[in-house]
């Protein structure tokens, strides 16, 4: 199953910059029907600088009490990204989303660039359809057989 991560990722990824307000980004997560934004520099807008997630904003903010037009992106992404490269196999993610524990991560190019998101939702789907051929092939084997002993 060689198949690299600019072949599903999810492009264009919604951003936002380290200003915004948490008010602002959940309403653009509700807009774009996303969980999560990738927090961009505010001058280049293509260099990922942290991800906010919809549980960044609840647990950060909602659970706490906290104003959503105070506190911004730049307050509570979680800066410690984990890039992968568009080049990367749909397995080298997996693993890497399991080391690290994440369930996105944030596809940029060699020069840093932001190139795409990629899910756990997205790696299941395609490990599903990838077991639903492997499936496919095993019944296929087993028709082929009754048809060449009938």
């Amino acid at each position: 199953m060689p198949t690299r991560l600019k072949d599903f990722a999810t492009t264009p990824v919604t951003v936002a910059e380290p200003e915004t307000t948490a008010l602002a980004m959940a309403q653009l997560m509700r807009r774009h029907h996303v969980g999560a934004l990738v927090i961009v520099d505010a001058l280049q807008k293509s260099c990922p600088l942290g991800i906010v997630t919809d549980r960044d904003l609840v647990l950060a903010l909602m659970a706490e009490g906290l104003d959503p037009d105070i506190f911004t992106a730049g307050d509570i992404m979680s800066a410690e990204l984990v890039l992968a490269s568009p080049e990367m196999d749909a397995m080298d993610a997996v693993q890497l989303m399991r080391t690290h524990r994440l369930r996105r991560l944030v596809v940029a190019d060699e020069a840093g660039q932001l190139a795409g998101i990629v899910t756990l939702e997205d790696l299941l789907e395609l490990l599903t359809r990838e077991l639903a051929a492997l499936t496919a092939g095993v019944i296929g084997s087993r028709d082929r057989e009754f048809e060449q002993r009938a």
